[in-house]
């Protein structure tokens, strides 16, 4: 069992940058390959990266490659994304997810945050 919990949204102007954290409960952390999804108001929640358990593969939607970094550090059970050159279409709640594989599929995660939103002016 992982209990997951985002933090770090919040409203920044567009071209500037945010730092998301998700804390992981559970011993089991470091097995888990996590990843970042995305919903914005009235969208299906998307996509936006993934990095395997041991952090040595990363994958990122088209939308956000060069502009996001996903990482992770299993010492602290804790899962990074790194988001510069903000953009307004990038404003939505924020979810981390963890699960078996890096997947870009929502239903290959087994365990969901609840969410931390970003807001970008412009």
């Amino acid at each position: 069992q992982v209990q997951l919990v985002e933090s770090g949204g919040g409203l920044v102007q567009a071209g500037g940058s945010l730092r998301l954290s998700c804390a992981a409960s559970g011993r089991t952390f470091s097995t888990y390959s996590t990843g970042w999804f995305r919903q914005a108001p009235g969208k299906e929640r998307e996509f936006v990266a993934a990095i395997s358990w041991g952090g040595e593969s990363t994958y990122y939607a088209d939308s956000v490659k060069g502009r996001f970094t996903i990482s992770r550090d299993n010492t602290k059970n804790t899962l990074y994304l790194q988001m510069n050159s903000l953009k307004p279409e990038d404003a939505a709640v924020y979810y981390c997810a963890a699960g078996r594989v890096p997947s870009g599929v929502r239903n290959e995660y087994d365990y969901w945050g609840q969410g931390t939103p970003v807001t970008v002016s412009s």
